[in-house]
């Protein structure tokens, strides 16, 4: 099989005049997590429907798992979509062996790897309780585990951590990570940041449909320049006028001494930067080397996620037109 179980090639996606995707073309490396990001409405639903077949791209080529079309190759796919569900009425067992059965399990087999997991992830007791009597993180639990019970080779979760509290969250990106493990791809949208900071090994940003950036949190922090931390009873005007400073911002105003972000200009030596202020007698207290946040990155090529509720309209165009294809 390719190294590359997707690979989307220039895809475009049009509602009518509304472009809900534009070009679009990147790759999943076999074993990797992925993480596609971007504020709300920016097309991140709209592509992993296209990957999945669910929508046909109105341009361009798709390919996973070798096929042109998921549906051949959908009992290898996991697939947690955005809009949650569960039958209230089943029970949480139930439910997972019933999904692992629709993707090829025989019904007792689909039963062992039911309980098997709700034991494995301390579910156990909730084995036998109606859908419907779960809290919300315990649902959605019971949803992954469906997702996950046949064994995909290729996991697609949109927005998995949504509604969960910070605890379940953390016991998500735990169980993600021992996906990866196990040695399946993973790609996963998110709008919030330090999820695909702490798991991704690769990721891409896209807002307003189209690709802009796509790599390695190394390799997008090597597109700023240094950022330093500083603290000092010095203003700010002092550092602005420092060689090879570009910016300086007032992180904390603590009366005698105030703490301030520093961006340094591409290719400026943060020490340079100090002894600078050292001769310019600058008495500084703290003095702190970071490189741009994955946050920051993401702000600056995206907009902030404050921001995304205008592109709400436009996301229920899409989904209408969708409902409409």
């Amino acid at each position: 099989m390719t190294d590359h179980p997707v690979q989307l090639e220039n895809i475009t996606k049009r509602y009518g005049a509304f472009t809900a995707v534009k070009d679009l073309t990147f790759s999943v490396a076999k074993g990797e997590i992925y993480g596609f990001l971007g504020p709300n409405g920016a097309g991140k639903t709209t592509t992993l429907r296209m990957m999945l077949d669910i929508v046909r791209p109105s341009e361009g080529r798709i390919c996973v798992l070798g096929s042109n079309s998921a549906i051949s190759v959908r009992r290898r796919i996991g697939y947690l979509p955005e809009e949650r569900g569960l039958y209230r009425k089943m029970k949480a067992a139930q439910s997972i062996a019933y999904f692992a059965q629709l993707r090829g399990l025989s019904g007792r087999d689909a039963k062992k790897k039911a309980y098997a997991l709700l034991e494995e992830f301390g579910l156990e007791d909730f084995a036998r309780s109606k859908n419907e009597a779960l809290s919300k993180g315990m649902a959605q639990k019971v949803q992954l585990l469906a997702t996950i019970a046949h064994e995909p080779e290729l996991l697609i979760l949109d927005e998995p951590f949504s509604g969960l509290d910070p605890i379940n969250q953390q016991t998500l990106e735990k169980l993600i990570a021992d996906q990866r493990a196990s040695g399946r791809t993973i790609i996963f949208s998110t709008h919030v940041m330090q999820h695909a900071e702490r798991l991704c090994d690769r990721f891409l940003i896209i807002a307003e449909g189209e690709k802009r950036f796509e790599g390695t949190l190394s390799e997008a922090r090597a597109r700023y320049g240094q950022r330093l931390h500083v603290r000092s009873t010095a203003p700010a005007a002092a550092f602005e006028v420092l060689p090879g400073v570009e910016a300086v911002r007032l992180e904390r105003n603590g009366g005698e001494e105030s703490d301030y972000r520093i961006e340094l200009a591409d290719g400026a030596d943060p020490q340079d930067f100090l002894r600078q202020a050292v001769a310019a007698g600058i008495v500084l207290t703290r003095f702190e080397q970071a490189g741009a946040t994955l946050h920051d990155i993401f702000v600056d090529l995206a907009g902030d996620e404050a921001s995304a509720p205008a592109h709400d309209q436009e996301r229920a165009f899409a989904r209408g037109a969708e409902a409409a294809e």
